[in-house]
Order: C-alpha cells, then structure tokens, then sequence
C-alpha cells in the first residue's frame, strides 16, 4: 500500500542530493572558468602595458593597475622593460624600418632572451602587429600570432580606446582579443593583444565531462541509498497499516457471525409479533443489521483492496450485455421513485471483472437514484474513447456543490444524508468504486453543478473483437 509513497520520498531524496551534486559541480566550473577569463584578461592587459612601455607611452589608469596586480599575484615579477621611448625611423615607402626591432631589445637583450623573462602564464599570449604588411613587431613574444590585426577591433578601439572581444577562427578556435588604441604619434596606431582559448577550453570540457561521469555514478549511488533509506523510513507507517488491516479484516470475519444471529431472532420475534407497536423495535433491529452488514462487507472489500488480496479477473466483457443486464435489475427500482432510468449505446468490449464492474455500476446509479428527485433521468452509456471506453452514469438531480468535488471519494465522507432511514449510506461507495476501477487499471471521475444533475465517467481499456 505504501510503495507509492516510497517512489516519492526515493524521488525526493534523489532530487535533493542531485540538487546538492549540480550546485557543487556546476559551481566549481562556473568558479574555474571564470578565474581563466580573469587571468587571461589580465595577462592580456599587462602585455599590452608593456608594450606602452617599451614606447614610453604613458600607462591609462586600467592598465597600471593590472600591471600593479600581475605583479603582486605572482611571486616572481617580471623585470619591468625600459621606459627608453623607441624612436621609429620611416623609410621611403612610409614602413617602419628594421632599427625599431633593435631598439626594442636594448643593452643587446636578444628577443629570445627577453620572452625568457615571460613565465608560463604569459607565454601563450601573442602580439598582433600593429601595422598591416610589417613583418617586425617591437616587443613581440616569440609566439607567432595566430591571426592577422582584426580590423573590426581597431577600428573599435580607435573609437572608443579600448575593446575587448572574443573570436572564433575558421578552424573553431576561439581567441580572447584586447586592442588599445596608441594615445601617441610614436608607434603603431593601435596595441593589439590575443590569446588562443584552446587549453582553457580543453580544460573545461574535460572537468565538464568527469563532472557528468561523476554525477551519474552518483545517481545511481544516491538512487540506490534513497530507496534504501525511504523504505527504513516507511517500514513502521508500513508495519502500522499492515497490522491495522489485518485487524479489519477479521474484525469483520468476526462480526458476521453475530449479526447473522442479531438478525435471523429479529425475524422470528418479528413472525410471532401480532402487533404492530411491539413489532416496530423488531423492525428497526433489522435496518440496523442490514446497515451493519452492508458496513462489514464494504470494510472487508476495502481491506482486501489496500492489501492487494482480493482477486480480479481479468476478461472480456461485452458491454451491451453489461449495461443491459444493469439496466434491468434497477429499472424497476427507478420506476417505483418516479425516475426514468434510459439505457444508451453500449456497443464494444472492456478488458475486467464481470463482477466487480457491476458492482461499481450499481454503486453510481444507486448514488444517482438517491440524490434524483421523482420526474428526474438517468442515463447509462458507453462510448469509444482511444484505447478505452468511457461508461457514463449521467443523472438531472440535485447535483453536488464545487467544495464537496474534491474529497467526493475519501471514505466515510458524505455531502448529505438523506433522512429516510432505509437509505442510510455509510460514505464508502464511491471510495470502493474507485479502488475496484483503478484495481483493473482502469480510472473513474466525477463531474456535477448543483441543480443540474452529475455525471460519473469510469475509463475502462478496451478490448479487441
């Protein structure tokens, strides 16, 4: 009975623990890729202020400052590069001529040795050079630049004095670009910066799928452990209920025995009563036994439904035959109140048990007759619906109000009892119609407007011809 709710407090633990392993797992790659974007952003920034250096150009505020915190993040700073201004000679055809390269490694500083002064987190950082069609790059790092000067960041940046810009390269790779524009008239018009994202990127796809490995390892571990653990949770609400319909069952085994006996004296004080004000306490114990029995045989069919014991058939049923046969064991009983009881189509089959559908046909238009006043309808139907057939008990009578819909089939519980003692309902009907529907796989629903009549629908599968 409780497996139900053991598949939800398994689901709900393994979302919470799923939750628990996302956040961690999402957060730790959300927290590496960004410090890769800060770092990068920053080795970016302090090559370019080298650059403005090596020209004796005069640092803007930003990146005097990442120069400031390269430095300070790292416990081997960088030799800072002369601030001697590089003096850029033109050549007839307007180019820079080969001195500039000469003057950018002074004291006789080779190129390589001073990319030597570059550790690994500036290694991978290369310069584009400033002007187009020149093969030198003053203070360029031995790194050949992957990509040509991008126009479109130039122009950007000479616009605005700075831009920053992420590109991807016809082969898929990404490159994290920086352009400064050259404030003075002493070198090329703008500083271009790059870095190709590769190995960052490499590195986080690697962390993103052991992530997802470790996370489905750990689906099925926090699986297993929930299940686990929801079952140690339910067992006493389990043993309780188990030990509650044991008690049921035979409280009602034991109390038909009585009864039996209750009414079979009734009956015969009832024949040897001559008058009728002795005989109407007779009466009344009769009613009450009959309310009682009905009562016992409800809670044992109940008991039996929770605890999965009561057989089902499982056959074919001719709906014709069914609903007809229905219609005429209370068609009588329709008439006797004043009620016409109309029988509609009904052509196909139902996969269930014989038995039981009758039941629960006879609990729904038992329910319509009571609550339909004399000069009323009801109508028993049954119609193709997909893979199902829909039987309708539809009824024009008083109708239930919208707050009763919801709790219309919990147990024991009634919108309104009728006064006439012989009616007297126990409010298990509807609940024992929907457990013996919902047993055959089947689904029932209610739908009703106070003064306009109910109408009961019971979703059974169909069966083939």
């Amino acid at each position: 009975m409780l497996n139900r709710l053991r598949w939800q407090l398994t689901l709900l633990y393994l979302l919470v623990a799923l939750g628990l392993i996302a956040l961690v797992g999402l957060g730790s790659y959300a927290l590496l890729r960004r410090y890769f974007q800060a770092s990068t952003d920053l080795a970016l920034q302090y090559k370019i202020a080298t650059q403005f250096q090596l020209y004796g150009i005069p640092l803007p505020q930003e990146l005097a400052r990442a120069e400031r915190d390269w430095q300070g993040q790292y416990a081997h700073p960088l030799p800072a590069p002369t601030r001697t201004p590089i003096p850029v000679k033109k050549q007839s055809n307007g180019e820079e001529s080969d001195d500039e390269n000469e003057a950018a490694h002074p004291a006789g500083q080779s190129e390589d040795q001073e990319n030597e002064a570059y550790d690994a987190r500036l290694a991978p950082v290369f310069l584009v050079s400033g002007n187009p069609g020149s093969a030198a790059n003053a203070g360029a790092s031995a790194l050949l630049s992957p990509i040509s000067l991008d126009q479109q960041a130039q122009a950007a940046a000479l616009l605005s004095g700075v831009d920053w810009r992420t590109l991807t390269l016809q082969d898929g790779s990404r490159v994290r670009l920086l352009t400064y524009r050259n404030p003075t008239a002493n070198g090329p018009a703008v500083f271009q910066a790059g870095r190709l994202l590769d190995d960052q990127e490499h590195a986080l796809g690697q962390l993103l799928s052991g992530l997802f490995l470790l996370g489905g390892i750990s689906a099925i571990l926090v699986g297993l452990g929930s299940w686990w653990l929801s079952g140690r949770s339910i067992r006493p609400a389990q043993e309780a209920w188990d030990h509650q319909q044991t008690f049921i069952s035979n409280a009602s085994h034991e109390l038909r025995t009585p009864l039996t006996l209750i009414r079979a004296t009734a009956e015969v004080g009832l024949r040897d009563q001559p008058r009728e004000t002795e005989a109407q306490p007779l009466k009344d114990i009769l009613q009450e036994t009959d309310y009682m029995n009905r009562l016992v045989d409800d809670l044992l069919l109940l008991s039996r439904l929770d605890t999965r014991r009561l057989k089902l058939a499982r056959v074919r049923i001719d709906l014709a035959e069914l609903l007809g046969e229905t219609h005429r064991m209370l068609n009588q009983l329709a008439m006797d109140k004043s009620v016409t009881l109309e029988l509609g189509g009904a052509a196909g089959a139902i996969w269930g048990d014989p038995t039981r559908m009758r039941q629960v046909l006879l609990i729904l238009l038992d329910n319509a007759l009571r609550f339909t006043p004399a000069g009323g309808r009801i109508r028993l139907e049954a119609s193709p619906m997909g893979k199902f057939y829909h039987i309708v008990v539809a009824d024009s009578g008083i109708g239930i109000s919208r707050e009763h819909l919801p709790h219309i089939f919990e147990r024991f519980y009634q919108v309104e009892q009728p006064g006439e003692a012989e009616t007297r309902n126990n409010g298990l009907g509807l609940s024992i119609a929907r457990s013996l529907v919902e047993a055959q796989g089947g689904k029932i629903s209610l739908e009703s407007q106070p003064g306009r009549g109910t109408r009961a629908t019971v979703s059974m599968p169909a069966a083939p011809f």
